[in-house]
């Protein structure tokens, strides 16, 4: 073979190698490029931004059609792009949906109007006059007299028929009909006078609640003569000594309580009626045996220095 064929056949080698190795680098460029723009290779005036460009990455990365594992340079654009997305878009997002959360955990207290007594929820402006003044006067407040605890368990009991508040405007009646409530006194009541008391239309009681009232002062006598009064013994259920709860909100106030319910299960042993553990407990709330104001209520406090005194009995 002459040298210029030589040099040719060397020159056309050279070339061939060439060609070949643009090919590959354009295919290997070509596959890389599309992980990166899916939408392919075409032209387009609008630009792609780097937080698309890495979402179009994830997705495609993710797809059942890629058989094929990334590659080294795969894997350096995806954590490229991951780390050079923008998070400011998210961030806002996350930010404005713990708002309103936080919000509900700090909502202003309940206010009063200036010169406004603060008291529990459940006793509002439109509450009728005689059921303020037993909340201020009366619920919360320790007594030690048996006359008025058993004129509070009595009222207590006729929440079975009534609410406090009509219950309480029946109370001065109540109290003129079962002579100041002395348990001695109405335990000798007769049926004549069971029969006018029953028959007494401000009160409209069934002749079957003015007997329950009866029979369970005949109750409190027994207790009388076995504790010596029926004070200590209803206190000896609290160990002498009112229970001073600290409730923030009405849901927190119990209808019931291991307390009540051992006081109810003995008074229906020894023969009371109309004593179930709601009952008693809404009587204990009364006698103050249990304070259960609320915490931000002015009598919670005033309840509470009365609690703490010695106790006594009458």
């Amino acid at each position: 073979m002459s040298k210029t064929n030589v040099r040719r056949h060397a020159l056309e080698k050279c070339r061939s190698v060439k060609e070949t190795q643009k090919i590959l680098n354009h295919s290997f460029f070509t596959r890389n490029l599309k992980k990166v723009y899916p939408i392919g290779l075409q032209k387009s005036t609008s630009s792609l931004s780097l937080s698309s460009i890495s979402l179009s990455l994830s997705q495609n990365s993710n797809d059942s059609s890629q058989a094929d594992s990334l590659t080294p340079l795969d894997e350096k654009i995806s954590l490229a792009l991951r780390l050079i997305s923008p998070r400011e878009r998210r961030e806002p997002t996350i930010a404005a949906s713990n708002k309103p959360l936080q919000q509900q955990h700090q909502q202003p207290p309940h206010t009063t109007e200036p010169g406004e007594l603060k008291r529990c929820n459940w006793i509002t402006k439109s509450c009728d006059k005689a059921y303020i003044e037993f909340h201020d006067e009366c619920w919360g407040v320790p007594a030690y007299d048996d006359n008025k605890l058993f004129e509070l368990l009595a009222m207590s009991g006729l929440l079975m028929d009534y609410n406090w508040t009509e219950i309480l405007k029946r109370k001065e009646t109540l109290r003129e009909v079962f002579a100041g409530f002395d348990a001695n006194t109405v335990a000798k009541m007769k049926e004549k006078e069971i029969m006018e008391i029953a028959s007494n239309k401000a009160l409209s009681l069934a002749d079957s609640r003015v007997m329950c009232i009866v029979d369970n002062a005949k109750c409190v006598m027994k207790i009388v003569k076995e504790c010596g009064s029926f004070s200590s013994y209803i206190w000896g259920y609290v160990n002498h000594k009112p229970i001073i709860s600290r409730y923030r909100y009405p849901r927190n106030v119990p209808l019931r309580s291991p307390k009540a319910e051992a006081l109810s299960k003995d008074l229906v042993k020894r023969g009371f009626r109309f004593v179930g553990p709601v009952i008693v407990h809404s009587f204990m709330q009364a006698a103050g045996l249990t304070i259960d104001h609320l915490v931000d209520c002015y009598r919670h406090s005033e309840c509470v220095s009365l609690a703490e005194r010695p106790w006594r009995h009458i």
